[in-house]
């Protein structure tokens, strides 16, 4: 059959020293589907400061494309490590999304309009060593005060595997945040 070039919306394309693997046609669609592909592109994907989340109780009128869009952004983050977090804040108010909500969904798809041809790439000829990092909040969530976790893993030099989640339980102190995030 050849080698692969394209496959359940992820893109590949092969170089001397490795693989290329993005998304960039999937990114393209998504944009499409929101009425969003000719906006300005954002800088990042949140806004530094997320505390006008929390206080908004106004539900967004159209709850089922706030989703499906959400879901379709879940997706596209098997290959951007970069909008993982983001990502994850959003779909945690699938429930009952706010209008705040659905603002940070339109400035994630702003950000990906800028980045939509980052990719990962995977080198052929990097030692095999596993190299991990994690790393934690301290009660970062307002409601909950449960803790964030983040982590990637590197084979070689190519990044195989990231995420990024709340804790399942509350953290009396940083130290501890660290080590469930290491558990």
């Amino acid at each position: 059959m050849g080698d692969i070039h394209y496959f359940l919306g992820i893109q590949a394309q092969y170089h001397d020293h490795g693989l290329f693997v993005n998304q960039s046609a999937y990114a393209e669609e998504i944009l499409r589907e929101a009425g969003m592909d000719t906006t300005n592109p954002m800088p990042t994907q949140l806004p530094s400061r997320l505390d006008a989340a929390f206080k908004d109780t106004e539900l967004f009128s159209a709850p089922k494309y706030f989703r499906s869009i959400a879901g379709r952004l879940q997706y596209l983050t098997l290959t951007r490590p970069d909008i993982q977090f983001a990502v994850n804040f959003v779909c945690q108010r699938m429930h009952a999304p706010t209008v705040t909500d659905f603002t940070h969904l339109k400035r994630i798809l702003c950000y990906i309009r800028g980045t939509k041809a980052y990719d990962i790439y995977l080198y052929k000829c990097s030692p095999l060593s596993l190299i991990a990092y994690s790393d934690s909040d301290w009660a970062g969530c307002r409601d909950t005060r449960r803790s964030t976790t983040g982590f990637c893993a590197l084979l070689g030099s190519s990044l195989v595997s990231w995420c990024a989640k709340r804790q399942s339980t509350v953290s009396r102190s940083s130290t501890e945040a660290e080590y469930m995030a290491l558990a």
